[in-house]
């Protein structure tokens, strides 16, 4: 027999094999966590070595959302030291929100006007052979742009000022 694999043979007999055990830990909170070094805690148990163990949570891949606890007596968790306004300081708040949005729908129609202007004058300046070279429209594109973005900021606030009672 060749002494290369009566050594290999020999090592492979000498060697431990290779183990390793894993621990279901459950801690105070009933939080579940799977390791294999056992934990401080009580709640550890040895699971058994013929299970097969998978590190995807749920199986899926996707972690499972911790479950939230419904909140008591009817009221939110939270509400309780919430504080609390009256109708009257409400109803100035929200009397200053329309204003203030009023205001900035106002000067984004003003600021859109402008840029429509802006636009009509840059793409009047255009003489006939210019209107259709991709150099004119690359200069044009920054006024078209602007434009755009004042029609959007319009069209928010009015929705906003939509939203409100």
């Amino acid at each position: 027999m060749n002494p290369r694999l009566l050594l290999l043979l020999a090592a492979l007999a000498c060697s431990p094999l290779a183990r390793a055990d894993i621990f279901k830990c459950v801690d105070e909170a009933g939080h579940v966590t799977y390791t294999n070094s056992r934990g401080p805690g009580k709640g550890c148990t040895t699971l058994a070595r013929d299970q097969a163990v998978s590190s995807v949570p749920g199986g899926s891949g996707l972690a499972r959302p911790t479950p939230v606890p419904a909140p008591q007596s009817g009221a939110s968790a939270g509400a309780a030291n919430f504080p609390r306004i009256d109708s009257g300081t409400q109803k100035a708040r929200d009397s200053d929100r329309r204003r203030i949005l009023d205001q900035e729908l106002s000067s984004e129609q003003r600021s859109l006007d402008a840029a429509r202007r802006e636009l009509e004058a840059q793409e009047s300046a255009r003489n006939g052979a210019d209107r259709t070279s991709a150099r004119a429209a690359e200069r044009v594109q920054p006024f078209r742009d602007k434009v755009q973005l004042h029609e959007r900021n319009v069209e928010a606030l009015r929705r906003e000022i939509s939203n409100l009672r």
